[in-house]
C-alpha cells in the first residue's frame, strides 16, 4: 500500500497545553536517519492539542530542529521545509537532500518541523497491521488489514491532515519568534506550503514549490495514466538510442508480456538480500513489477536501469528487478508513515474522486490498482478535519518559485502550469529530463538560494537547468554507458 502514497516515533500523551506565549526550548543535538551522515542542529518540542478544538483533550508534541546558518549573523527570514508522502517526516527531507540546501544556509537558519503523525512528530502506528502486508495485500485482503490498523491506532487520525498541520506551523512560527519565513514544500508538501500560504499569507515571504500538486486535483486517479507516459517516453528514448536499442530491442513487447506471465504464475526468487546479504526466496508478483516500475521511474538515475532489468526478467533472470523491488519497498516502508498517509488521503483527495474515475485507467500498466487500493483502505478509515477553502486555487501576489520534473509520473509539468496561472508573482521552471522533485538537480540549490536571496521571479537566472539531461542507460551492470 506505501507504493501508493507516492520517514517513527512513540507518541507523547500530555494533559493540558501550554500557553501561546511560551517560547520553543531548544538544546543542542543531531539529526540522524539510517545511513546518512548526521547534522548538529538545536532541537526543541512543542505541546499541542491533538484536536485544535479541544485544549483540554489528548496533547501530542511536535518536533522542532533548527539547523543553524553558517553565517555568524543570519537574515531573520529563515526557510521552514515541508516533506512529502504524506507521511514523510521533514527531518528525513532535510538529511536525504542536505547538499541542495546548503547554499541558502550560508545565510540562513533552516527550520525542520516533523508533520504531527510523522517522523518524531506523534507519528501514527498501529503495530499489528504489519508494514508489509499492507503493501502486498490483494484488493479483497486490504480493507480488513486496514480496519485492524484503525482499531489499535495510538492517536485520533481525524486531526492528522493539512488543514490541523498548517495551525500547527503557524504555532511553530510565533513562538520560535520569527515575523516571516520562507517554504519550501515537495509533493505532498507543496499543497501544505499552498495552504499555509493561503491562511497565513502576511508571515510568509517567498515560497518554493517543487512537484507540484494543484489544490483542486485529487491525486489517485490520474496517476496510472500520467506514469504510462513517462514509461513510453523511456521506451522511445530507448528505442531512439542506437546502443539501447540495439542491446534491448523491442522493450514494451516484452515488458507487456512480462506483466501478462507474471499475472498467471508467480515466481519464487532465490537471492541475496540487497541490504543484509542473508539468502532470502521472495515471490514477485505483477503487483511488484508494477511497484518498482513506477518508483523507478521517480528519478533518471534509476529510471536508466529500468531497460536492463527489464530484460534480465523477460530472459527469466528476475533476481536483479526483485532485488530493486525489495530494496525500494523497504526504503518507502522506513520513510512514509501509513496511516498519517491514510489520514490525509481520506480526507483530502479519495472522497473527491469522480464516480468513474478515469476511464483509460486499463490500458495502462498500473491499470485501476491504485485507485482500487485506495478505495477499500478509505471506505473504513475515518475521514478528518478538512478546510473549506483547501481545494480552491491559490491566488496570491507573494514569490513564488514552481519546480517540475519534465518526466515526473505523479505530479507532471502541466500540474506546476496550473497552480502558475492564479498566482500573480510566480516562475514556472521545467528540468529536462528529470523526475520527481528536482531541488537537488545541477544549478537549482544555486538557483534556489539566488530566489531567496532576491524573491523577483521574473529575474531568476534559471537558464542552466536546459543543460540538463536524462541519464545515460545501464546497458551492463557495469554502469551507464558513455
Amino acid at each position: 500500500m506505501r507504493l501508493l502514497a507516492i520517514c517513527w516515533a512513540a507518541v507523547i500523551g500530555l494533559a493540558g497545553v501550554p500557553s501561546a506565549s511560551a517560547e520553543i526550548e531548544t538544546s543542542d543535538c543531531r539529526l540522524s536517519e539510517r545511513w546518512l551522515p548526521s547534522v548538529s542542529a538545536r532541537c526543541g518540542s512543542l505541546t499541542v492539542a491533538e484536536n485544535p478544538d479541544d485544549s483540554e483533550g489528548p496533547a501530542i508534541e511536535l518536533f522542532v530542529a533548527i539547523v543553524p546558518a553558517l553565517s555568524e549573523a543570519p537574515l531573520p527570514d529563515p526557510l521552514l521545509l515541508i516533506a512529502g508522502g504524506p507521511g514523510q517526516a521533514a527531518t528525513d527531507l532535510y538529511l536525504t537532500l542536505r547538499g541542495a540546501f546548503e547554499p541558502i544556509r550560508r545565510e540562513r537558519d533552516i527550520i525542520v518541523v516533523d508533520q504531527r503523525g510523522t517522523g518524531e512528530s506523534a507519528p501514527l502506528s498501529c503495530p499489528a497491521a504489519a508494514a508489509d502486508d499492507l503493501e502486498t495485500a490483494e484488493i479483497d485482503e486490504l480493507e480488513n488489514l486496514v480496519a485492524e490498523c484503525v482499531a489499535e491506532l495510538n492517536g485520533d487520525p481525524r486531526f492528522y491532515t493539512t488543514s490541523v498541520a498548517v495551525g500547527d506551523l503557524e504555532r511553530v512560527r510565533r513562538e520560535l519568534g520569527i515575523e516571516e519565513w520562507n517554504i519550501y514544500g515537495v509533493s505532498y508538501g507543496t499543497r501544505v506550503a499552498q495552504h499555509y500560504l493561503r491562511r497565513y499569507e502576511q508571515h510568509t515571504r517567498a515560497v518554493i514549490l517543487d512537484g507540484v500538486a494543484p489544490p483542486g486535483i485529487a491525486l489517485g486517479p490520474e496517476i496510472a495514466e500520467i506514469s504510462q507516459r513517462v514509461l513510453d517516453n523511456l521506451f522511445e528514448r530507448c528505442a531512439t538510442d542506437e546502443r539501447c536499442n540495439a542491446t534491448f530491442p523491442d522493450l514494451p513487447a516484452g515488458f507487456s508480456s512480462l506483466l501478462r506471465q507474471l499475472a498467471e504464475e508467480t515466481p519464487v526468487i532465490t537471492m541475496p538480500d540487497p541490504l543484509t546479504g542473508q539468502i532470502i526466496e521472495q515471490d514477485f508478483t505483477a503487483r511488484q513489477l508494477q511497484a518498482v516500475v513506477r518508483l523507478m521511474s521517480y528519478a533518471p538515475q534509476t529510471s536508466a536501469l529500468l531497460p536492463l532489468l527489464l530484460s534480465e526478467a523477460v530472459a527469466g533472470r528476475f533476481a536483479p528487478l526483485a532485488a530493486q523491488a525489495h530494496m525500494m519497498v523497504r526504503g518507502i516502508e522506513d520513510s512514509i508513515g501509513f496511516p498519517m498517509h491514510n489520514a490525509v488521503v481520506c480526507t483530502e483527495d479519495v472522497p473527491f474522486y469522480d464516480g468513474d474515475d478515469r476511464p483509460g485507467l486499463d490500458s495502462t500498466y498500473l491499470g485501476s490498482a491504485i485507485v482500487d487500493s485506495l478505495r477499500s483502505a478509505c471506505s473504513v478509515w475515518p475521514a478528518g478535519v478538512i478546510d473549506a477553502g483547501l481545494r480552491e486555487p491559490l491566488s496570491s501576489t507573494k514569490p513564488v518559485l514552481l519546480l517540475s520534473g519534465e518526466l515526473d509520473p505523479i505530479t507532471p509539468p502541466e500540474y506546476g502550469a496550473e497552480v502558475l496561472e492564479t498566482l500573480a508573482n510566480a516562475r514556472h521552471l521545467v528540468g529536462p529530463g528529470q523526475g520527481h522533485g528536482i531541488a537537488a538537480v545541477g544549478c537549482v540549490p544555486t538557483v534556489m538560494r539566488r530566489f531567496l536571496d532576491d524573491p523577483d521571479p521574473a529575474g531568476v537566472p534559471a537558464d542552466c537547468l536546459e543543460r540538463e539531461r536524462a541519464s545515460p542507460f545501464f546497458l551492463d551492470f557495469t554502469g551507464p554507458a558513455p
